[in-house]
C-alpha cells in the first residue's frame, strides 16, 4: 500500500484529531517541568525541545512500535502481542507510561465502540490476553493498517499529533501566543518527516531512545507541588 484512500485519510484525519476521546491533552510529557525549571521559556527552546522528543526520545520509541504493530495488525497476532510488550516495557518514568497506556486504551475503546473495522475484535483481544495495557502508537498502528491506511503516511500523521500536542501544551504552560505555536509547529515539519524515515529504516531490534534531560523532568513532575498536566 502505498496511496492512501479518501476513506482511509478520513478515519486518519478523524483519529488523530483532538476530538477523538483519548485525552492527549491532559499530559504534557514532561513539559510542564521543563518549564517549571526555565528549560522551556520561549518558542525557540521550546521548539528544540520538541525535536528532542520527536527524534531521540518518545517520537523515536513510538514510530517503531506504530511501524511493528502496523506490520503484524493484519495477520501476525504473535508479533503485535511482543511489540505492545516491548512498547510497555521500554517506557522510562511511570508518568510516560501512564500517558502511552491511558492513551492507547482509550483509542481502542473509542475505535471499538464508534468505528468497527474487520480484524479489530481479533486484534484487541490479542492485545488483551497479553495482561499489558496496548500502548497508544500500538493501537493506532494497528488501527491504521486494518484501515489500509499506508504505513509512511500513518507514520507522519502520528508524528505531527504528538508534536501539535506537545506545542499545545507549551503554548499554554511558558505561556506563548498561537502565532508561536503555529511558527513551531511549522518548524517541526523536517524532523516529523525525519523521525517517520528513521522508524521505516529501524529493525525491531534496534529501536531504542536517548532523551535524559526529557526523563528527568517527567520523573521531576511526579512530585512537582502545583501541577496542570498528568504527566
Amino acid at each position: 500500500m502505498d496511496t492512501i484512500t479518501d476513506a482511509g485519510l478520513y478515519r486518519l484525519l478523524s483519529w488523530l484529531s483532538p476530538a477523538f476521546p483519548v485525552g492527549s491533552y491532559a499530559y504534557s510529557h514532561g513539559i510542564e517541568r521543563a518549564v517549571e525549571e526555565g528549560l522551556i521559556a520561549d518558542p525557540d527552546s521550546l521548539r528544540r525541545w520538541i525535536i528532542a522528543i520527536v527524534l531521540n526520545g518518545a517520537g523515536r520509541l513510538d514510530a517503531g512500535f506504530f511501524r511493528a504493530a502496523w506490520q503484524a495488525a493484519t495477520d501476525d497476532d504473535e508479533a503485535l502481542v511482543r511489540a505492545a510488550e516491548w512498547a510497555d516495557a521500554m517506557r522510562a518514568t511511570r508518568e510516560t507510561a501512564l500517558e502511552s497506556a491511558a492513551q492507547g486504551q482509550a483509542f481502542l475503546d473509542a475505535l471499538s465502540a464508534a468505528w468497527p473495522t474487520p480484524g479489530l475484535a481479533r486484534c484487541t483481544a490479542a492485545l488483551a490476553g497479553s495482561g499489558r495495557a496496548p500502548a497508544y502508537s500500538v493501537a493506532v498502528g494497528v488501527a491504521a493498517a486494518l484501515a489500509q491506511v499506508p504505513l509512511r503516511h500513518g507514520l507522519l500523521a502520528y508524528l505531527h499529533a504528538m508534536a501539535a500536542n506537545l506545542v499545545s501544551a507549551g503554548v499554554r504552560l511558558v505561556p506563548l501566543g498561537q502565532s508561536d505555536g503555529q511558527r513551531a509547529l511549522a518548524d517541526l515539519e523536517p524532523a516529523v518527516r525525519r523521525a517517520a524515515d528513521q522508524a521505516m529504516a529501524t529493525p525491531f531490534e534496534a529501536i531504542g531512545s536517548a532523551a535524559p534531560m526529557v526523563d528527568w523532568t517527567s520523573m521531576q513532575h511526579e512530585t512537582q507541588y502545583t501541577r496542570l498536566f498528568r504527566s
